[in-house]
This record gives structure tokens, sequence and C-alpha cells, in this order.
């Protein structure tokens, strides 16, 4: 039940006074409203004057020798000097209160309990509209008030216990005392009001248990309201005879057993049963639930967070066309969504999540056309997304996560125009994630399609979601290139990408997304440099890039400075950064400079070392020759020819088998008649006056050394032509397309 705020405001005065009489509600005649820079004193002053007994004496202060924010009990604002607050407890004060406080525009707080005061509450404190608190009890003197009706408490920081005397207040038939810290039990006296419609104390402290007669000895209650509390015990069997009752709030509280049948609660529109101890996790604990069948105006059901059992009662799909608000989530409840669950066309509400339902999701769910939140993660759900999900027009919010189901995510959850959060993950999903779902411009709070085996790549209709908080896509087989129009998802708060196939750098355009919390992009084949700009999101609080095969500097600012919330093993590239990040060293530019000068001295000395070992040699060579006598190669050949035989081989040294000509001389290619091997023949020209010392030298050579790259000599011919000429020639292996200097 509701409160005024003028309600509020008197009944925060309640437990400030020693109350008497039985005017004691009536309402005090308005006096003239005093204006100017001195209303708050002269407030105050009146105050003073309605005060006839102070023994502590300690309202001589309030005197025009100091500013009234000096007075005792007074507190005021910094900025106007206008009072915020009046704490007189516990000073032995008695008188009245006068209507003048009404002028006290900026009080916030009035603090008057254990003094003495009397009479009537003026009609003035209704201006107080700054009035926040109070501290106090409900007096026991309310109850005698023999002719209330109405007592309303709702909303205020009450304390202690609810008075025995409460009790006797036959005629009232409204009580409220929600939101409040209200400990102790319910007076059995209070269980005996027999005119209450309105029983309600929601948000209290109160324990004990309910009175077994209560509908009997409450006939007309209409609302009955105990909700978080500790009450614990059994419901009432009698509260089924309670046929006036509209409201029937029991949640949050430490209720045990079976609910009682409530086929006769026809006028029944909210029944809250939950976050109790209800049910035993067996069949049979949802009998009361068919009991209701017949009731045409019930509109929510909340029965989540027990312990109930069996099958989802199928009875469910011919509740009331009225019927509203579904929560059976947190339990154990077994068997599938019933078919003919698109007959509660009324419905806005299905929560089952956490609990043990199986089966294919009803392909008649379309029907629910005024559904907004569909929950029924973490069961055993299987099959696939009915098309017809599509029809669902009104939906804000969709969970099927943690369930066994397949198949791709259905196009048709882009004609859900109002999505705000949606989350599909831990499922068996295979495909691509259609464009239609991430083109919904709707999209604000959550979109969580990860651990399924999502394929391809991130769609470009991802820069849609200008407005969403959190996507997560992890863990699924998406591949290719980050988009790079991923930048424009500027309200993202949480991305997480990590556990997929994405290739090649981070684009520079994230770092449009400066509201960043969380970055996860971990487990794919990114590459490039980490970038910098990742190091000024002064948001960003967690950072994952492991095993990827990203390169160079990582930044040492910003989240990056914190090693519990950056992570990058798995990069053997990367070096630098704070030490807790175990990263080898980064080379600086003048250990770069110094490492090329030493790769210069180290290939200068090998080049040195090269040409002393070749004049060396040389040396040798000569010092050889000079010891043992002078022999031609003609003398050493393996192989035995003629100038006749050569003659016949080059075809009469043909130009069509000339192949190269020197400076000494010209290359013939030849083939031996005797074995067909194919050889090159070097034809010295005698005429040149070096050509003989070259024939020499090149005999001394190629007889003394032996290497894979050079060309086998096989013999070598000095006599006469048949003019009678010198004639001299060298003989080698024929190599294709080669030549001796090669």
């Amino acid at each position: 039940m509701g409160i005024s705020k003028k309600h509020l405001e008197v009944v925060i005065l309640l437990s400030c006074f020693n109350l008497r009489g039985p005017n004691l509600l009536g309402l005090a005649t308005a006096t003239t409203v005093i204006r100017g820079n001195d209303t708050d004193q002269q407030a105050l002053l009146h105050l003073k004057a309605k005060i006839i007994g102070d023994q502590l004496k300690v309202m001589e202060s309030w005197n025009s020798s100091i500013h009234f924010c000096q007075w005792h009990g007074i507190t005021c604002g910094r900025k106007h000097q206008r009072v915020t607050k009046l704490e007189l407890q516990f000073l032995e004060l008695s008188g009245s209160l006068s209507p003048y406080i009404g002028n006290l525009r900026f009080l916030k707080e009035l603090n008057l309990a254990s003094n003495n005061f009397y009479d009537h509450i003026p009609q003035e404190v209704g201006h107080l509209r700054r009035l926040e608190s109070l501290r106090g009890s409900i007096p026991p003197a309310l109850g005698n008030l023999s002719s209330l009706e109405e007592l309303y408490l709702t909303y205020n920081a009450l304390s202690g216990v609810l008075p025995e005397g409460l009790g006797r207040l036959t005629n009232l038939t409204h009580f409220s005392a929600d939101e409040n810290s209200i400990s102790g039990i319910i007076p059995t006296a209070m269980f005996n009001l027999s005119n209450i419609i309105v029983f309600s104390i929601g948000g209290n402290k109160i324990q004990g248990t309910l009175h077994s007669d209560l509908a009997i000895t409450m006939p007309h209650v209409g609302a009955f309201s105990v909700w978080g509390n500790q009450i614990y015990g059994k419901i009432p069997i009698s509260i089924s005879n309670a046929s006036n009752l509209y409201q029937l709030q029991l949640d949050e509280n430490r209720l045990s057993g079976n609910v009682p049948s409530l086929e006769k609660l026809e006028n029944l529109f909210v029944l809250n049963l939950y976050t109790n101890h209800l049910g035993h996790g067996i069949e049979g604990d949802l009998n009361f639930v068919c009991t209701l069948v017949n009731n045409t105006k019930l509109g929510i059901l909340s029965i989540h967070n027990n312990n109930f059992g069996g099958v989802f009662p199928k009875c469910i799909r011919n509740f009331s066309r009225t019927f509203s608000v579904l929560g059976i989530e947190h339990n154990n409840i077994l068997g599938r969504i019933p078919d003919g669950i698109g007959n509660l066309n009324s419905l806005e509400v299905l929560r089952a999540s956490q609990n043990q339902l199986s089966g294919p999701i009803p392909s008649d769910i379309g029907r629910l056309q005024k559904l907004k939140k569909f929950y029924v993660d973490s069961n055993f759900l299987s099959g696939i997304i009915p098309h017809s999900i599509g029809n669902l027009t009104m939906l804000i919010e969709l969970a099927l996560d943690v369930n066994k189901l397949k198949g791709s995510i259905p196009s048709s959850l882009g004609n859900c125009q109002n999505l705000l959060r949606m989350t599909l993950s831990h499922n068996n999903f295979s495909g691509s994630i259609p464009p239609q779902v991430l083109a919904l411009s709707s999209w604000s709070i959550l979109l969580n399609l990860s651990s399924n085996y999502l394929t391809g790549e991130l769609p470009f209709e991802v820069e849609k979601l200008k407005n969403l908080g959190e996507l997560d896509v992890s863990k699924n087989r998406l591949s290719g290139l980050l988009p790079n129009n991923l930048g424009s998802c500027v309200s993202l708060e949480k991305l997480f990408l990590d556990g997929n196939l994405f290739e090649g750098p981070i684009p520079s355009s994230l770092s449009s997304l400066r509201g960043l919390a969380a970055l996860d992009v971990s487990d794919n084949n990114l590459s490039g440099k980490v970038p910098e700009f990742l190091a000024s999101f002064g948001a960003l609080k967690y950072l994952n890039l492991s095993f990827n095969d990203f390169e160079g500097v990582i930044p040492s600012e910003g989240v990056f400075k914190n090693s519990s919330a950056t992570f990058v093993e798995g990069n053997n590239k990367l070096c630098g950064g704070i030490t807790e990040l175990h990263l080898s060293r980064c080379n600086s530019a003048k250990s770069s400079n110094t490492s090329l000068r030493l790769k210069i001295v180290i290939v200068a000395v090998i080049l040195g070392v090269t040409l002393i070992f070749l004049f060396l040699l040389i040396l040798l060579l000569r010092k050889k020759k000079e010891q043992q006598p002078t022999t031609t190669c003609a003398e050493n050949s393996l192989l035995r020819l003629s100038y006749q035989s050569i003659l016949r081989a080059t075809n009469g040294f043909s130009t069509q088998n000339l192949v190269g000509l020197g400076s000494f001389g010209s290359v013939y290619r030849g083939i031996l008649e005797e074995t067909g091997e194919v050889i090159a023949v070097k034809v010295l020209n005698l005429l040149n006056h070096g050509a003989s010392r070259s024939f020499l030298a090149e005999c001394e050579v190629l007889k003394n050394i032996r290497h894979r790259n050079l060309v086998k000599v096989l013999t070598a011919i000095s006599g006469v032509d048949y003019q009678g000429n010198d004639f001299k020639a060298l003989v080698y292996e024929f190599m294709v397309n080669g030549s001796l200097e090669d």
C-alpha cells in the first residue's frame, strides 16, 4: 500500500511524542505564515514559546545573543543558513508543537523523541517537503486511538517492535508499516483485528510464525503482505478460506512445507511465495498451482527460489487470459515447457531458469506477442530455436544460455526490435552470426553468443551496436580480420573476442572505445604491435592479449602498469613492459647501432683473415713449384687426345660449335667419337703474347685444385696443326649454360 508525502511527514512525528487524547490526529487551525529573512528564527522562537517544561534549561540558549544556527539542537545549511536539522530528543521537554514548524521549509531531519509533548500534530507539518528521516519506535500510546481506521507508517526508519496495544484498534481497516527496521513478532492480538482489509508489514525484521486461524480471525482481509522478514513455519491451511484475498505476499521469508489448496481464492491477483524453503523437491509439490485454474483474475504467480519439484504443470496453459507474470526459476522442476503455452496471450514475463526442464522450445511460443522477458537458461532444453520466436516483437530480454540447443541462430530474431539483452551462450549453435541480429539498434545491455560453434567472420553490421554495453562472442570458431567498424560501438564497456581464429592487427578504430573496462582477445591469431592507445583508456581494468602473435614494445602506462589486470603470455615477440610481466628487454636505438657496428667489424675481420689465408696459400704453392721439376698438363693428363681427334670432335672447329671467346683463345663444344662424351675445348691463340703463360698457369692450377664448383679438366694438348703451326688446347667437362668464370 502506498503512502503520500503528507502522510509520510505526519507519521515521522508520531514517534516523537507521549501522545494523549482521542483527538490526537486532529489538525490545528493554521496561523499566519511569516515571510522574510528571519523566517527560520521566528519559527524557532514560536516553538520555544510552546514549550512550558524545560528542566534541563536547554532552551535558554535560544536567544538573540547568538545566531540561531548555533542554538542547541539546530543545524543549518552552509549556503543559505537555513535550518536543516531540529534534534531535541531525550531533553525532558514538555508542551505542544507550534504550527510555525511548517515555516522551516529546508528542514530535512526532525527528532523530538523521548520528551513529553502532547496535543495535536499541526497540519502545517505538511509544508515540510524536504523532510527525510526520523529515528524512534512506534509509540504504544497509539493503542489508545480507539476510533482509528487507517494507520500508515511506511518508508521510515522506525525500530523496536509492534506494540501489543495495536491489537486494541478494533476499527482499524488499513495498517501499513513497510520498509522500516521493526523487529520482534506480530502480536497475537493483531491477528484478531476482524475489520482489517490491508495488513502490510513487509521489509522489516519480524520473526515468528503466522497464526493458524489467520483467515478466520481476519475474515475481510484482501491484502496480506509480510514479505522480506524472517517468518518461518508453514503457510496456514486456513488461508484457503480467505475468499476476499486479492494480494498474498509471503516472499523472502523462511517458510517451509507444502502450499495448501488455493481453490477458493477467486479474487487473487498477486501470489508471491518466492525465496522461501517451500516444497520437498518431489512430485506433488506443485499441486496447488492447478487449484488456481478457475481463477479468472490471477495475474502474477511467483514461486521461484524454493525447493519445488515435479513436472512443469500443464494446467498453466489453461490459466486466465489476464495472466501476465510466471516465475518458477531456481527450483527442481522437470519435464517440458507445455505445448499450448501460447494460449497465455497476456503473458509478459516467463522465468523458468535453473530447473531441469528438457525437450524443445514449443513452436507456439511465437503466439505470446506481449512477452517482454523470456528466461529459460540453465536447463536441458534441446532442439532448435523455433523461427516463430521472431513474432515476439515486444521482447526485451531473452536468456537461453546453458542448454543443449543446436542449429543456427534464427535470422527472425531481427524482427524483435525492442531487444536490450540476449544470452545464447554455452549451447551447440553453429553457422554464422545473422547480420539481422547485429543490425538491431535496440541493443543496450548485453549480447552474449559465447561458447558455441559459430563460424565465419564478424558481420559488418557490428557497427550498429552503438549503444551496446557488453559484447561476448568468445570461444567460437569465428575467423578473419577484426572489422575496422568495430570502433563504432562507442558505448562498449566489455568486449570479449577470445578463443576464436581472428587474425591480423587490432584495428586502430578501437581507439574510440574509451569507456572500455574489459577487453579479451586472447587465444587467436592476431599479430602486429600492441596499440599504444590502450594505455590511455582510464576505465580499462582487464586486458588479455595472451597467446597471439603480437610483436614489439609493450606500453608501461595505464592498465599495463598492473600485472594483475594485464595478461600477455604466449606472445614471444613482445618485449619491454613492467618487470612483473616477465618479458625480454627491448634493444634500444643505441644498442642497435652498436650491434650493427659489431657486425661490420666481424665481417671485416673474417675477410681480412680470408685474404691472408689466400696470400699464404699462393706463397705455399709457389714454393712447392720451385722445389719440384716442371711438368706439363699433358704429362699428367687423364685422357690421351690428338689434334686430329679434337678436330673431328668439334667438326673442324665450326662456328656452330663455338660457345665463347676469350682474351687468350676460343671455346668449342665437341663430342668424342670414341666415347660419345661431350667436352669443352679451349683452343689458345698463340699469337697473343700471354697465351703460352696462361696455358702453363692454368695447367698448374687445375692440376693441383679440386672443387665442386670448378669444371673438371680432362686433358691438355700441345702439338702442331696440319699447317705446322704450334697448337695448344685444354679439354674440360662440358657444363650446360656454364662458363669457366662461374
